[in-house]
């Protein structure tokens, strides 16, 4: 598949552009602990050994991750990264998030800063984002209707109330589609992920990119599940699953395909001397 070049996406963000991928690191902060929904593969983690999406070796209060990327500025004389927030929970749940992109704004405002969320509440919070200077965010959706989404997710909780399955996946769809959305409106770049699941989400990934696109979306990255929590009995895509399933969303919607589910406090600085 040739290189991913999309109108509407940070050319200098290694998790949007292929070519960037390589040349240009990423800094993910773990300031984010809360999540505010159980998708049925998710474990969050404290564990340093096991490099699995969203863990975290420890996290990190907002003063410790600014002192982290003025460390990595100073002492390695380089400001070519993206600093992101990628958990270990949402972090539009988490107060630190805002934070952190304050203090981040207002002591590295050159540095990219973006988010990972499940989108149930960038809508209600996508003025604190604009706030605090986001530049670009990847909104996991993973399925195109609640009936799918109610076999991914167990329950969400949205304004003091905890709702269960098809309630839930209801609720979600519809609130990460405002999202995408308004996200999109605001003139934010934005990235969708999906998780590849065989037997439950593998069937609706081509009406979920054609959904994707008619909402404005400009690129899908579909990843493998990696199986764990209530799935981890369920097997991963194979490699040419996963193949087939990126040619055929791309007659729809542009494909990042260089994803590698980084944890959530990866540093990751190339070398491009």
């Amino acid at each position: 598949m040739a290189a991913v070049s999309v109108p509407h996406v940070p050319v200098s963000h290694p998790c949007f552009n292929d070519e960037a991928h390589d040349r240009v690191g990423r800094v993910h902060l773990p300031v984010a602990p809360r999540c505010n929904i159980q998708c049925d593969f998710c474990e969050r983690r404290m564990c340093t050994a096991i490099a699995h999406p969203g863990w975290a070796a420890r996290l990190l209060s907002p003063a410790e991750a600014l002192a982290l990327v003025d460390s990595i500025v100073s002492e390695g004389g380089t400001r070519n990264f993206v600093a992101g927030i990628a958990g270990p929970g949402d972090p539009l749940a988490n107060d630190a998030t805002f934070h952190t992109l304050a203090l981040l704004q207002e002591r590295h405002p050159d540095i990219l800063r973006c988010l990972c969320t499940n989108g149930l509440l960038l809508e209600d919070r996508l003025g604190d984002l604009l706030d605090v200077g986001i530049g670009a965010l990847t909104v996991t959706i993973n399925a195109p209707n609640p009936l799918v989404a109610s076999r991914v997710y167990a329950w969400a909780r949205y304004q003091g109330r905890t709702y269960r399955r098809m309630e839930a996946a209801e609720l979600l769809v519809d609130k990460q589609f405002r999202g995408l959305r308004a996200a999109l409106r605001a003139g934010i770049s934005v990235k969708v992920n999906s998780v590849f699941i065989p037997g439950v989400n593998d069937d609706v990934m081509l009406d979920l990119a054609r959904r994707l696109a008619a909402a404005g979306a400009p690129l899908m990255n579909i990843m493998p599940l990696v199986p764990s929590g209530r799935m981890k009995d369920l097997r991963a895509p194979t490699c040419e699953e996963l193949r087939r399933t990126r040619q055929v969303c791309a007659a729809f919607i542009p494909q990042f395909c260089r994803c590698e589910q980084c944890r959530a406090d990866v540093v990751y600085l190339p070398d491009v001397t």
